[in-house]
């Protein structure tokens, strides 16, 4: 694959934390979508019950932990 020097990158609102992921996997998505995102790479379009349960579901399982220190 040949690139021209540029990745699409956004900023991923996550448990409170932003942090950047690239979309080229994902040129499709847009401002506003929800995004599954997994070692800096968005994957995959979700809808909105989607992300929301798959967030609960990590809250649950302590896999947000990491994303703040006080813990």
């Amino acid at each position: 694959m040949q690139y021209d020097g540029t990745v699409r990158m956004a900023q991923v609102l996550f448990g409170g934390i932003t942090k950047e992921a690239t979309l080229e996997m994902v040129p499709h998505a847009k401002e506003g979508d929800y995004v599954l995102v997994h070692v800096g790479v968005a994957i995959s379009v979700v809808d909105e019950k989607e992300a929301k349960e798959t967030f609960q579901y990590l809250k649950e399982v302590g896999e947000l932990d990491e994303l703040n220190p006080e813990v």
